[in-house]
C-alpha cells in the first residue's frame, strides 16, 4: 500500500495517509489542522502565512483561485473549482485565497481583478487565467501542464 504524503499548510509536518483513507478528510496529526485540499479532491482554503510553504512544497501541480466572497463571477466559479478539485484529484491541488482578507499574496503576485486562478509548479507562476472562465477552458489549461 502506497501511502501518500502530505505536508500540513499549518505546521509544515509531513502526514502519512493511507490511499483508502483520502477520502476521510484527513487532519495533521501534530497540530490538527485538516489536509483536505491536499490533492484529495476538495479545495484547500489558504492565507497570507500558509500560502508559500503550501505552493512551493507540493509536488502536485497547484491551482490557486483568487477571489472575493463580494464577487458575483466569483461565485459562479466556485462550484466549477470544485468539480475541478474532483476531476484531478490525486494530480492536482486546489486552494482558494480570499483577496479581501488576505492581500499580501494578491498584491505579490499583481492581482488585480477576480476571480483570477494562478497555475504554480515547483513554487512558480506557470499559468494564469483572468476572469470567470468555463470549466473546459480551465481543464485545458490544466491538461497542458501535467
Amino acid at each position: 500500500m502506497n501511502a501518500t504524503l502530505i505536508q500540513c499548510p499549518g505546521c509544515g509536518v509531513r502526514n502519512r495517509i493511507p490511499p483508502d483513507k483520502l477520502h476521510l478528510r484527513p487532519k495533521c496529526g501534530r497540530c490538527g489542522r485538516s489536509l483536505a485540499g491536499e490533492g484529495t479532491g476538495t479545495v484547500m482554503e489558504l492565507n497570507d502565512q500558509g500560502f508559500d510553504r503550501v505552493v512551493s512544497e507540493s509536488a502536485l501541480l497547484v491551482l490557486v483561485d483568487f477571489y472575493s466572497p463580494a464577487c458575483g463571477p466569483c461565485r459562479m466559479l466556485a462550484p466549477v473549482i470544485d468539480t475541478i478539485a474532483r476531476n484531478f484529484s490525486g494530480r492536482l491541488l486546489v486552494a482558494k485565497l480570499d483577496t479581501s482578507r488576505h492581500q499580501m499574496a494578491a498584491s505579490r503576485f499583481q492581482i488585480r481583478g477576480v476571480p483570477t486562478l494562478l497555475l504554480f509548479k515547483n513554487g512558480r507562476v506557470v499559468d494564469q487565467i483572468v476572469g470567470a472562465a468555463s470549466q473546459d477552458e480551465i481543464e485545458q489549461h490544466i491538461r497542458a501542464l501535467l
